[in-house]
């Protein structure tokens, strides 16, 4: 499953330089930080379902995750939303939100915050 909206690289407009990429990444992140699975009073980044986040030369930012499982209720919802909020950030072209399965998530993804939130 993938949530895509790629658009290209307006003419004469010059690539994102490494240290902007830095600050792209860093905001996505944090807008990423506010998305929360319905179910689950801890935000999907904290929870290790982010598994990457690449910020292309043309401002296109690739965000790879999972969903804790395969029949997720919000299995559309959180992809857009991931999508959507990654694409306010300033200096973000598009972003392309790609589901994957492998490696698989568990609960020993989580971070030390989201254990503690959750109780465990």
């Amino acid at each position: 499953m993938e949530t895509n909206r790629t658009e290209e690289q307006p003419a004469g407009t010059p690539p994102v330089n490494p240290i902007e990429k830095m600050v792209i990444k860093e905001q996505v992140t944090e807008q990423i930080r506010t998305v929360y699975d319905p179910e689950i009073p801890v935000n999907i980044y904290e929870l290790g379902m982010i598994y990457d986040i690449e910020v292309k030369d043309d401002g296109v930012v690739e965000v790879t995750m999972t969903l804790t499982s395969p029949a997720c209720p919000a299995a559309q919802i959180i992809p857009n939303e991931v999508r959507q909020k990654s694409e306010m950030v300033k200096g973000v072209a598009a972003a392309n939100v790609h589901i994957v399965w492998e490696p698989r998530w568990d609960p020993s993804m989580m971070s030390e915050e989201a254990r503690l939130t959750l109780g465990m």
